[in-house]
């Protein structure tokens, strides 16, 4: 049972995922007024990389990732010689968590992450995650871990089942939003958590699929803003203070790089052909990239100073690179750590990096064109997309929809193999702040200066302190 003192101020901390400065305006009113409310807004220098993963672990540690290890999204393990992308233990965060500084100083405080990334197995006291099971005849059915055990069964029943169609893939929308938020209202309801930990992925996805100057952006916005607006004054009528907060800002993309592919051309990836099909073989080969949006982390066998000197150029030569960082020079922003590439290589911002090692599509991976985000050497947002060469992809999409419910093991290979789809990306750090993530709301005081990613953790540990 909750025994905080009931001085002791509850908290709510929504993250709108890609939100920045130059989208609080006419599509936006709820948040516009909101950030009025609090004499507006503040800017956060975002950590590099400005990934979901490294900025997430940096709000909740305080520290940079050679601090909490969270170097991307994804990395490799020289051990297993095996890639890693969205893995989802709490444990791979090293750090003290916001949760538990605020637990050490009063025992009976409670925490509620809500779809925060490395949410399983952590100490928080109620947890609800994306998490899908992977069955023993090769199908996935989608479902949600949660923490208690017994509260996955109680939620599903009360708001049915997560629309996992709408988190990730095609149709990402605002039906994920929208769970999320009914979520965090039931868990207020149920168990009255000292701090909610919120995320609201929607506007991610069609900044990514349409870049952050399509027209079309304005829908995402509202319909953001009202699950936003909706969630806020629920919090506020309860006497929660409320913090807004985003990870990153997205820019405009026209340029893709393939580092894979230059390398391949030097002879330095080993490529392994399983049934007719070409494979990247990580361990085997001299030096290969692991992509994640506009960074890339590159690992090397030989570590001949000759060697890196050379990939180094190789880098530096790529159309679209705007820099590339050793081991000096990753300390410089605090990404030293031995999960990063011994390479780190980041774009400029209209250019991202995307895994592909084949040059003939005929033999890519049988998961290149399927949304598989634990098999790919990189992030793939082509994974938002249905491939638009398709005929009649609806039909196509439901056909193997409905052969997947009869049972039927089936390949779902309906992603596009063009990564000039993508419009949007993140992960550098732009030059304009008005596409830097912001936060606003209870406690914060804007500044013309910067807020620095490290300090978000003592923005919010300030606002769960206070004195009503």
């Amino acid at each position: 049972m909750n025994s905080t003192p009931k001085n002791s101020p509850r908290t709510a901390v929504l993250n709108l995922v890609g939100l920045c400065g130059r989208h609080l305006g006419k599509h936006t009113p709820n948040l516009v007024a909101f950030a009025e409310k609090h004499k507006g807004y503040q800017v956060i220098e975002p950590v590099l990389p400005a990934l979901t993963c490294s900025a997430q672990s940096t709000y909740l540690t305080g520290k940079l990732p050679n601090s909490h290890g969270i170097v991307a999204n994804g990395w490799y393990d020289r051990e297993l010689n095996e890639h890693h992308f969205w893995k989802q233990s709490n444990r791979l965060v090293k750090g003290t968590k916001i949760w538990d500084i605020l637990r050490e100083e009063n025992p009976g405080f409670s925490c509620a992450n809500l779809f925060w990334w490395y949410n399983m197995h952590s100490s928080v006291d109620y947890a609800i995650t994306p998490r899908p099971l992977y069955r023993a005849d090769g199908l996935k059915t989608f479902d949600i871990h949660t923490q208690p055990m017994n509260l996955r069964e109680k939620i599903k029943a009360d708001l049915g089942e997560f629309p996992f169609h709408g988190f990730w893939g095609p149709r990402a929308g605002i039906d994920s939003s929208n769970w999320i938020a009914e979520s965090a209202k039931w868990t207020e309801e149920k168990n009255t958590p000292d701090l909610s930990l919120v995320y609201l992925p929607h506007l991610d996805y069609d900044l990514q699929r349409l870049g952050p100057n399509d027209p079309s952006i304005a829908t995402a916005l509202r319909d953001l803003d009202r699950v936003a607006g909706d969630l806020i004054s629920f919090y506020e009528k309860k006497g929660i203070q409320v913090l807004l907060l985003s990870e990153y800002g997205i820019s405009e993309v026209n340029h893709v790089i393939y580092p894979n592919r230059e390398f391949r051309k030097k002879g330095w990836l080993s490529i392994k052909d399983e049934l007719g099909l070409e494979y990247l073989d990580c361990g085997g080969s001299k030096a290969f990239a692991i992509t994640d949006h506009q960074v890339v982390h590159v690992y090397l066998s030989d570590q001949s100073s000759s060697f890196r000197n050379e990939v180094r150029s190789c880098l530096e030569n790529m159309e679209g690179v705007d820099r590339v960082l050793d081991l000096e020079s990753k300390k410089e922003i605090g990404l030293n750590h031995e999960r990063a590439g011994d390479l780190v290589a980041f774009s400029n911002e209209n250019s991202w990096f995307a895994y592909y090692h084949w040059e003939d599509d005929a033999l890519a991976p049988d998961f290149a064109r399927c949304i598989d985000v634990h098999r790919k050497y990189g992030y793939d947002p082509a994974e938002l997309f249905v491939d638009p060469t398709l005929s009649f992809p609806s039909l196509q999409v439901a056909r193997k929809l409905l052969g997947k419910k009869l049972g039927f093991r089936t390949n779902m290979n309906l992603i596009p193999l063009d990564a000039s789809l993508v419009k949007g990306s993140h992960g550098t750090r732009t030059k304009d702040a008005l596409d830097w993530p912001i936060i606003l709301g209870h406690g914060i005081k804007p500044s013309s200066s910067p807020l620095q990613s490290t300090e978000v953790m003592n923005c919010m540990l300030r606002l769960c302190k206070a004195e009503r």
